[in-house]
């Protein structure tokens, strides 16, 4: 084979490499999205699919253009006069905001542990935190409505120690949502500020040590400030999802419960409003681009600063 054929096959390897994962986010991320964002203009009807769609795909792109000036913002000028949708959406982002950093302060000392631990443990402790992942999650949600519920496992523990005269109401309340949140994201949390806390030189505490620092003062100013990207990592990886959940807040919140998830549901299963759902999906979806953006600004100084 000659040497410039062999380049450009191997060219065309890289390409193809490259390629692979556009590909997948242009078929399984940008075409749906594609499509929502198209109902999010239609208006609602009685009919299959049960909305009149503005562009149809046979009038192709040219037709697109002509019927650009008939694009009507109804659906989303609908969803800033309507207090349930503006609840919905602040409701989701506190109830996600105070799950993640529940979830970092369980998570941190835990993955710190896993990082200070033996290296022969570290394997062992790693595959306990994903062992969860082994069961399903719908299953894992249903075991807490029976740890929760008046006659569930934590009411009898603690009335059976004596730390309360009468059952606690649990389920169907705030809390529920939170204890179901902080348990079924937790390992988003704990394997990213692993990674990053393996790979820290302990010289650097030796050395703060050896100075005369106090061990908390050395762990405020060297681990914590390194171990930053991992926290960043994990904080996102949980809260992200937290958002937009809909099966915990579903099963262990109660009716005053509400996230967008669920409102979500509602208007695509119960009301069969596709248009008003495709647009609450199309503003979810970019109120979550905007903490990606900033995650990815950061890491590219963080990167900037490395070089």
């Amino acid at each position: 084979m000659m040497p410039d054929e062999h380049a450009k096959r191997t060219a065309w390897g890289r390409r193809l490499v490259v390629a692979i994962p556009y590909i997948w986010l242009l078929v399984f991320f940008l075409a749906p999205f594609a499509i929502v964002f198209k109902i999010s203009f239609s208006e609602v009807q009685i009919a299959m699919p049960p909305y009149a769609p503005v562009f149809g795909w046979e009038e192709g792109f040219a037709g697109w253009l002509d019927k650009f000036s008939e694009l009507s913002f109804d659906n989303y000028l609908w969803l800033g006069q309507d207090a349930l949708y503006i609840n919905s959406y602040l409701s989701s982002l506190r109830i996600a905001a105070v799950s993640t950093f529940l979830v970092l302060l369980i998570g941190y000392p835990i993955a710190y542990g896993m990082a200070r631990a033996p290296t022969q443990w570290r394997p062992a402790l790693v595959m306990l935190v994903i062992l969860p992942f082994w069961t399903s999650f719908l299953i894992r949600v249903y075991a807490w409505i029976g740890i929760l519920k008046k006659e569930g496992l934590l009411n009898q523990a603690l009335v059976g120690i004596g730390l309360i005269d009468e059952p606690l109401t649990i389920l169907n309340t705030n809390i529920a949502v939170y204890i179901g949140i902080v348990y079924s994201y937790l390992p988003f949390m704990v394997l990213p500020l692993y990674a990053n806390l393996e790979k820290l030189d302990r010289a650097l505490i030796e050395a703060a040590l050896d100075l005369g620092c106090h061990p908390i003062k050395a762990f405020w100013t060297i681990t914590f400030p390194l171990s930053l990207p991992g926290v960043l990592a994990g904080s996102f990886l949980v809260f992200i999802p937290a958002v937009g959940e809909f099966v915990i807040p579903d099963l262990l919140g109660g009716s005053e419960t509400l996230m967008i998830g669920k409102t979500l549901w509602s208007e695509f299963f119960s009301n069969r409003d596709w248009p008003v759902s495709s647009a609450v999906a199309v503003l979810l979806l970019l109120i979550l681009v905007i903490p990606i953006v900033l995650f990815q600004h950061f890491q590219q100084k963080q990167a900037e600063k490395g070089q």
